[in-house]
């Protein structure tokens, strides 16, 4: 059964970094892009980046671009989200999804086999 899970969340001080991973089991992650996404509570999901089969090409929402980095290795089978510089208000729960069609990058409909998510709290 394809599944796809996040790992990495946690407490993190204002300013602090934390590095997401996204892992699958069932099929190989690097047959297709790749999203983040974020929900905070009373909120939307929203997507927050995004990056090709390849690697060669990423996408940013405007409220994280120049502090978060997507990455993959698809020989590992994991595509990374490393973030800098958190604020209180990345305040979410991070999920990774696979895009399943060629609408536009930030468009949730276009994700599925998503996973449970990991908390990520930027707090003092």
């Amino acid at each position: 059964q394809l599944q796809y899970a996040e790992s990495g969340g946690g407490l993190v001080q204002p300013g602090g970094s934390l590095r997401l991973s996204c892992t699958a089991s069932g099929l190989a992650l690097n047959y297709y892009a790749i999203g983040w996404f974020r929900q905070a509570p009373g909120k939307e999901r929203e997507a927050i980046s995004c990056i090709s089969r390849s690697g060669g090409t990423t996408y940013y929402a405007d409220s994280v671009k120049g502090r978060f980095t997507i990455s993959r290795n698809n020989a590992k089978n994991t595509v990374y989200l490393q973030m800098n510089s958190l604020k209180p208000e990345d305040t979410a729960v991070y999920y990774c999804a696979r895009q399943k069609s060629g609408r536009g990058w930030d468009v949730v409909d276009g994700y599925d086999y998503w996973g449970q998510g990991t908390q990520v709290t930027v707090s003092l």
